[in-house]
């Protein structure tokens, strides 16, 4: 039993290791030569590419609701490790509203920096969330170090892109945010819930990425909205999931739940 955990454990880390490994082998990922052809080319009220701008209204929203939540639980002293994780997780949410809307007013490179690094952010600080609230054992001032530790990351992955042309970091975060989560809601039994939420958020995700990939296909079938901007309020109810569902969870919970996992490795060992 305690052996099969330790390995069960170790699989984060090798899936990892592999990951960035063969990113490495593979050499520059650089950006498409004609990413920033949109295919929304609609005009409201002035503004250029309206439906690509306004449908970041969603993270909007989804931020003003993760703020009246983590206010409600600071109130109430329901915080936990994972808390400050979550503040910048909704923070991300907001700036990605602004800068996303930034980017698709004028779409270039220059622009594009401002809409990549909150959705850097918003991924590193997620994975410091979730590891927080499901690693046993986990104190405040470690889950702080590794969401500090996780940031960095994510600033450099961005500004690699920006100085390189090489989005090999920046699509690193992005995969391993899709896989480490339900990976760990796993290896260490968080509730069905959780698992359930967080695992359709991320196939959300994905849906959202596939939308992006077939923006103009999308646009000629709905002749209303295009791939891209579907894929903008996809990725938004994914958040809105995950805010939602840490709104639900209480840490009290949490750490009964850790208590029993703790518990159970002890009587293995």
């Amino acid at each position: 039993m305690k052996t099969g955990l330790h390995l069960k454990a170790l699989l984060p880390t090798l899936i990892s290791v592999l990951v960035a490994l063969a990113l490495l082998l593979h050499g520059p990922v650089e950006q498409l030569a004609h990413y920033h052809e949109f295919a929304d080319q609609s005009e409201w009220s002035g503004i250029p590419h309206a439906i690509d701008v306004l449908t970041n209204i969603g993270f909007a929203l989804v931020a003003v609701l993760g703020s009246w939540f983590l206010l409600e639980k600071y109130r109430q002293g329901d915080t936990g490790v994972a808390f400050p994780a979550y503040c910048i997780f909704t923070l991300s949410l907001a700036a990605t509203a602004v800068g996303s809307s930034y980017y698709h007013l004028a779409p270039d490179d220059a622009r594009l920096f401002w809409d990549r690094l909150p959705i850097a952010f918003a991924c590193c600080s997620l994975l410091a969330a979730v590891r927080a609230a499901s690693l046993p054992g986990m104190d405040a001032r470690k889950a702080f170090m590794e969401l500090v530790l996780l940031l960095i990351a994510a600033l450099t992955s961005v500004i690699w892109w920006q100085q390189t042309g090489d989005l090999r970091p920046y699509l690193l975060i992005q995969g391993l945010t899709l896989v480490l989560i339900p990976l760990w809601q796993w290896i260490w039994k968080a509730g069905l819930a959780d698992r359930l939420t967080f695992g359709t958020a991320m196939l959300l995700y994905v849906a959202a990425k596939m939308t992006e990939m077939l923006d103009g296909q999308i646009l000629l079938q709905l002749h209303v909205i295009s791939g891209h901007s579907i894929k903008h309020l996809l990725a938004a109810l994914a958040a809105g999931l995950i805010v939602y569902r840490w709104r639900a969870h209480k840490e009290t919970q949490t750490k009964v739940h850790m208590q029993k996992i703790v518990v159970h490795r002890q009587t293995a060992s």
